[in-house]
């Protein structure tokens, strides 16, 4: 696993919804390395332990990474209060990331709150060959929407409350795409329920399914034990420790 950790400037900073904010960040080494489903570990201003945050965007040409996080402690809260101009102590690019196969015709792509930064990259990558399902807890929690819409990929929003799009969780259009059929794979982020329940319809329909886990880590090189998770494979159970095994497992290695 090649990653590089230095400091580098951010070149843009927006807020784009209540508590998320979307960081550009020009790392030249890291964008030519990196790939959809990585992640960057950042430390943070007073603090030991870096925190993860989900690689939004690459742009090897220009040299740039995006992510895009939510203030969930301090640690991100210290994060989001750097600036346009500010530099940026990052450990990157980190972890397995998802396989895309130009063989597949059709793919969905569903992401579960700040689950749905992640699935941005693999919208790029097959373009009108997606459908992006995203789910939000209501509409001022939605982001990311436009973005998708960009790729041409076709997009499916779903809120908690109905606030926005269908009143409803993800795995109903899901599971109304997979009975029409013609789904060669699906690559889901976001809370583990909505994992596990995706997991469960992807193995039922016999369909191809890579899942990004969230886990609480501290190393991010899998060098501790902070973010071990019980797997299966050849048939023999094991610990795969997120930051490296994954974050993108095959779903049907994860023992729920």
């Amino acid at each position: 696993m090649k990653y590089t950790q230095g400091q580098f400037i951010i070149t843009e900073k927006t807020a784009i919804a209540r508590q998320i904010y979307s960081f550009t960040i020009a790392c030249p080494e890291v964008a030519a390395a990196a790939s959809a489903g990585q992640f960057v570990h950042i430390r943070a201003k007073g603090f030991t332990l870096r925190r993860p945050i989900s690689i939004c965007g690459i742009d090897k040409e220009k040299g740039t990474l995006r992510i895009v996080f939510e203030i969930r402690g301090e640690g991100t809260e210290a994060i989001a209060e750097l600036n346009k101009g500010d530099l940026i102590d990052m450990l990157a690019p980190l972890g397995h990331g998802f396989t895309i196969d130009p063989g597949f015709q059709k793919v969905a792509l569903i992401g579960g709150g700040i689950g749905n930064p992640p699935m941005l990259p693999l919208a790029e990558a097959y373009g009108s060959k997606a459908v992006v399902i995203s789910g939000f807890r209501n509409a001022s929690a939605v982001i990311l929407q436009e973005d998708f819409r960009r790729t041409c990929a076709e997009t499916i929003l779903c809120t908690d409350d109905g606030s926005a799009g269908i009143h409803g969780f993800v795995t109903e259009p899901l599971k109304e795409l997979a009975e029409k059929g013609g789904i060669d794979a699906v690559y889901a982020c976001g809370p583990m329920p909505m994992l596990k329940n995706i997991a469960a319809i992807c193995k039922e329909k016999g369909i191809y399914c890579e899942i990004s886990l969230e886990e609480r880590m501290a190393c991010g090189i899998g060098a501790c034990l902070g973010c071990a998770c019980k797997t299966k494979r050849n048939d023999e159970e094991y610990f795969a420790h997120v930051c490296k095994d994954g974050p993108v497992f095959n779903a049907e290695e994860v023992l729920w």
